[in-house]
Parts: C-alpha cells; structure tokens; sequence
C-alpha cells in the first residue's frame, strides 16, 4: 500500500535545475509529500523491512552548481579580503593613473612648452592605449582565467608606469603613456572576478562599494601632487603614483582563480578546493553533494555577444559606456575650464585674449586649482551613496537612466550665466550623478553575461567607454573653443539617449543570479528556482529551517 508522511527537508534551490522533468524522477510504489508537494520516489529498503525514499536514504546524491555553494556560504570574512584587494586594484590601477592625466598635462604644456594638441594628445593616448587593449584583456580571462589577466594587467602598468617617470622627451612619454593604458584595459577584470565570488544579495553593494576606492584613488592622487609637484616634480609623481601597483602584484598571490571559470574550465577540483577554502574562511559549511560540471564550451568568443539573446543588450550597452565615459571624462576637462574662467559666459572671451598673447600661453596649476579639484572629486562620494541607496530599490537599469537624465538637466542649467558658486554646486550634482551612472553599468554589465562570456563582454564595454574618453577632449578643449553652448548641448543631448537606451534594455538583472551557460536562457533558469520553495533548501547539518 502506498504511504504518505510528511517530511521537513532543507534543500538547495539549484539554480542548474531549470526544472527536473518527471523522466528524471525515479518512479515507485511509494510517494513521499514534502510541504504539500507530491513527488514519486523509489523506496529503499531498511533491515527491518521498512522501506524509505532513496532520495533521504542518500542525500549526497544531490548535486549543486557553484552558484548555490557560494549563496550558501554567503558574505563573509573572505569577501572582506577580497572587496580590498580589488578595491585597491581600482584605486591604484585605474583611478590614480586616470587622475594623473587632469596634473600632468598643464605642467608639461609649461615645462615642455607643448601647443595645445600636443598636450590634448598626452590625454587621448592613454585611452587609445586602454581601446586597443580592452577586449584583450576580456578574451585572455576568458581564455586563460580571470586571475591571469589580471597579474599581467597589473604587472605591465607598473612596468610601464615607473618607465615614464623617465621619459627624456614628449615622444617618449607619449608612447609610455600609451603603454601604460594599454595595461590600465585590464582592470575591470578585477570587477569580474570579484563578482563571481559575491551572492546575489550582496553583489550590487559590494561592487558599488568598490567604486569608492576609486574615489579615493582620485582624492589620494590630488593629495599627493599637492605634496610632491611643488618640490620633486611630475617625475616623482609617476613613480610614486605607480608604487601602489606593487602591493597589489604581491596581493595577487592570495586571489583565487574564480571557482565559476575552474567549472566551465572542467577543473571541477580546483573548483572544489576555492569553494572549501571559502568555506573555511567565512566558517560556513560545504553544501552536499555532487558539484555539477557546466559542458565545455568555446570561451571568449565575439560571436557570442551578438547571439539573438544578447545583440540587442550588446548593442545599447556599448552605447551606454561610451556616453559614460564621454561625459564623465569630458566633465572632468570642462571642471578646469570653467573654474579658470569664473563662470561659463567668460570663457569664450578669456580664450580670445590668451590667444592674442601667445599660442603657447600656459599656466600651472595653482592652490586654488588643487583646492577645487579636490572638492570635485569628493562628490563622487555622494554620488556612490545615492547609487547605491536606489539601485536595488528601482533597478539596475532605471538608475543608469536616472543618472544620464540629472547629468543632462544639469548641464543644460549650465547654459545659465550663474556665479561660481552656482556652478560649483552644478559641476558637483553632474558629477555624483554620472559616476553614479558608470557604477552601475559595472553592476548590470557582469550580471547580464553568462560566465563563457562574462569577461569579454565586460572587456568591449570598456573599450567602447575608451573610445568616449577618446574623443571627449576634442571636444571639451577644441569645441569649446569655438562654442561653450554646443559643447554643452553635445553632452546634454549624448546623455539623454544614453537614458533612453538605458531603458530600453531587455534584461533587469535585480534579483537575478549570475548565469553559467550561454546555452541556458534566464526565463528558465528562474523557473528552476522558482521551483524550489525555501522552505524546502536542505543544509549541511540537515538542520531543519
């Protein structure tokens, strides 16, 4: 005769089981119902002749992906380590030799005597060297691991880095600049990596979290020069600007290969072993079972990004980084001109009669200058909070077009002949707003790629961010000046369709795990978690919930 008992079991909520057909389901004479949910089972049988289901006389004969394992240990001591590593990696790597840029070029203009395209170049190198390197960088983690891609990242821009504090004239350091952003496209990397080891929950603060380094990155860059430039000069400056890079390289040796690429790798072992020291780290149990192997699949592949599933997300993501970095960096350029100039009414007037002078005509960053780009940059502090105060309250993809709306808005407000006070509160609201817009491109981007195809997605967004920061200083420096009004409306206008791109994309990512195949397509995916109630997520102990 058939029995019904009620059982309470813990169970993990695999995100690989899209949904177990009724194939896979061991048929028998016995049925089991767990939380009111009928599932035929085959029985086992016992030494005293009772028999139970084979599922609850073997439970490691479960399986997991490692999605589950790391929502299962959860957010602990060894994210800790990680948010700083990467975090500095981000600060060091990135947005101390970014920051550089907005110093270096008005003391060479002077000390070298450039003319003005020479010294927009200086600029415009750096990001044609991070263009050039950009989707490298993605199809080497992807190939080869996302640790690897990122030492050899990190190891270049510190060789090249040091290298140009040496550089006896304006040929040289163009090149090495270039060099040095060549290695600078690897960075985001670090973001992929770092996001393959956070839980859903934890994943969207952690990685806005991270954007602070950057902040502080740019502030510790400003506060150096301040302290450095006035007596050893812009060599030292690079030098030691490089110097932080070191740290990370020898940190590089604790980051573990992400356990995601060991599956899709086939090195389930490897996998394993992270996820144990993980584990072991945070004093979080192993889930049971078996841990599932993702087929093997061709990894890195640009063909990939344009699949019918991804094109049209490819596609308007390209879009949104390059405008985010258009205007981020073009904002930046524009800080200097405008405070220089006291308002943006004077500026046109101001650029007439520095020509009439001299074409050569330059001037060195004052007190005063540091002092104000030093405040513009602490509102990339305000910029994060809001950011991440809204971005899993209204989505990944309303708060990238909220951020381009309030940049556009806020650069129309500019056409205003306002006073210096005005404007400084203006420059610091656009700012907040579209280095809150780039976060969260770096928290949509990783989640909205499966793992084949993760880094190398992340990769041609950055250089497509790169081909922005590229052509923003011809037009902050050399439109303006001819026109402070269409500069203006060129990024105003950039921004708005940034916006409506932003929320056209066909995928929201909030409350969505990270994907592991290609071949799986999110809808499913979700059913197999749906599929699953929480009340039934089984845990080490085999403790009940």
């Amino acid at each position: 005769n058939p029995c019904f008992c009620i059982l309470r079991v813990v169970k993990f909520r695999r995100t690989g089981e899209s949904s177990r057909s009724e194939e896979d389901v061991i048929s028998g004479e016995h049925e089991i119902q767990i939380e009111g949910v009928r599932t035929e089972l085959e029985p086992v049988e016992l030494e005293d002749g009772a028999a139970v289901p084979k599922e609850f006389a073997n439970p490691t004969d479960d399986t997991f992906m490692v999605e589950d394992a790391v929502e299962a240990i959860g957010f602990g001591k060894f994210q800790w380590k990680l948010s700083v590593i990467t975090g500095l990696a981000w600060a060091s790597n990135y947005a101390m030799e970014m920051m550089i840029l907005s110093i270096l070029a008005p003391q060479l203009h002077c000390e070298w005597r450039l003319p003005s395209w020479q010294v927009a170049l200086l600029t415009s190198v750096v990001f044609v060297g991070m263009m050039s390197s950009s989707t490298l960088w993605g199809n080497i983690s992807d190939q080869y691991g996302r640790k690897t891609g990122l030492k050899i990242s990190v190891l270049w821009t510190l060789y090249y880095g040091i290298l140009s504090g040496f550089a006896p004239v304006y040929s040289w350091i163009l090149v090495l600049r270039g060099l040095v952003g060549f290695g600078i496209g690897g960075v985001p990397q670090s973001v992929t990596l770092y996001a393959e080891f956070l839980p859903m929950k934890a994943r969207a603060k952690c990685i806005l979290l991270i954007e602070v380094f950057w902040a502080i990155g740019t502030v510790f860059e400003v506060l150096l020069a301040v302290l450095v430039m006035p007596t050893l000069g812009w060599r030292w400056l690079l030098i030691l600007s490089a110097l932080p890079l070191l740290l990370f390289a020898v940190l590089c040796f604790w980051l573990p290969e992400s356990a995601r690429y060991d599956v899709l790798s086939g090195n389930q072992e490897k996998a394993i072993a992270t996820l144990k020291r993980i584990a072991t780290e945070n004093g979080a149990p192993m889930p049971l079972g078996k841990l599932i192997i993702s087929r093997q699949e061709d990894r890195g592949k640009m063909k990939d990004l344009f699949t019918p599933h991804f094109r049209w997300t490819t596609l308007l993501l390209w879009f949104i980084w390059f405008s985010n970095a258009f205007s981020y960096y073009g904002l930046v350029l524009l800080t200097t001109e405008f405070f220089q100039a006291g308002d943006v009414c004077s500026i046109s007037s101001r650029r007439k009669e520095v020509k009439a002078k001299c074409s050569l005509t330059c001037e060195y960053l004052t007190e005063e200058d540091y002092t104000d780009l030093l405040w513009t940059t602490l509102s990339e502090f305000p910029g994060v909070l809001v950011t991440l105060w809204i971005i899993d309250r209204i989505g990944r993809k309303k708060t990238m077009a909220l951020s381009f709306f309030v940049f556009s808005f806020c650069s129309l407000l500019l056409f205003l002949c306002v006073g210096r006070n005005v404007l400084t509160v203006l420059l610091f609201i656009a700012r907040a707003f579209i280095s809150g817009g780039f976060q969260a491109a770096y928290v949509y981007t990783p989640e909205v790629y499966p793992t084949a195809t993760r880094a190398l997605g992340l990769g041609t967004c950055s250089g497509m961010a790169r081909v922005g920061a590229l052509i923003t200083p011809f037009i902050a420096q050399v439109m303006l000046e001819s026109s402070v009004y269409l500069t203006l409306v060129v990024y105003s206008g950039c921004c708005l369709l940034a916006a409506v791109a932003s929320c056209f994309l066909p995928i929201e990512t909030k409350g969505r795990g990270l994907q592991e195949s290609s071949h799986k397509e999110w809808g499913q995916e979700m059913v197999g978690r749906g599929s699953h109630s929480p009340g039934v997520t089984r845990s080490n102990s085999g403790s009940q919930e």
